[in-house]
């Protein structure tokens, strides 16, 4: 059993009540009402339940069984329960995808063959809201979890293969770990 699945509770209690307006509100600015988002690592259900509570239509997608009933409960929200290093997406059609915190646990040789899997959930000229921790491409493990840290420079580049063009960009001290940045990106797919 992975960390989030033994820890789901303890990992729920510390982020569902964080507010995510700081890295949210760039993308819900660029959305039109009613938009669908998928919320891939949906974790606690929080960030489903604050944009569901601004008009948005979200959907979560999560890998651990206990995370995704407590994000079901939390967010009011459907969750599909999947690993999406290997779930195909291309059935669904969604204004936007966002990955907050999701792909940190993939290593940097795989991150953009899993990015690229997971964008085939998008509608044409989609968004994608990333966050990433900034560090120098290395790893570091914390929590029996491996994180993949990411330079600004690096994941641009991976963004015009991608075919991805950048909208918003931010750099963010940790809500809950302040040694941490998260570099923090709203994209949008180019026709």
């Amino acid at each position: 059993m992975d960390y989030y699945e033994r820890n789901f509770r303890q990992y729920h209690q510390e982020t569902s009540s964080i507010d995510p307006a700081s890295f949210l509100s760039p993308l819900a600015k660029v959305l039109g009402p009613g938009s669908t988002i998928l919320d891939v690592g949906c974790g606690s259900g929080r960030d489903m339940k604050w944009l569901k509570d601004r008009g948005f239509r979200p959907m979560g997608f999560e890998r651990s069984k206990g995370l995704a009933e407590l994000a079901r409960v939390h967010s009011g929200c459907p969750v599909v329960e999947g690993d999406f290093q290997v779930y195909d997406f291309s059935d669904m059609a969604v204004d936007a995808v966002i990955l907050v915190g999701a792909l940190v646990h993939v290593p940097h040789e795989n991150f953009q063959a899993v990015f690229s899997r997971i964008l085939t959930a998008l509608k044409r000229e989609g968004h994608v809201l990333l966050t990433v921790k900034e560090g120098i491409q290395d790893a570091e493990i914390s929590k029996d979890r491996i994180f993949y840290r990411w330079l600004d420079e690096y994941l641009r580049k991976i963004f015009r293969r991608l075919n991805l063009k950048g909208v918003d960009f931010s750099r963010q001290v940790s809500k809950i770990r302040k040694a941490d940045v998260w570099l923090g990106y709203v994209l949008q797919l180019r026709n």
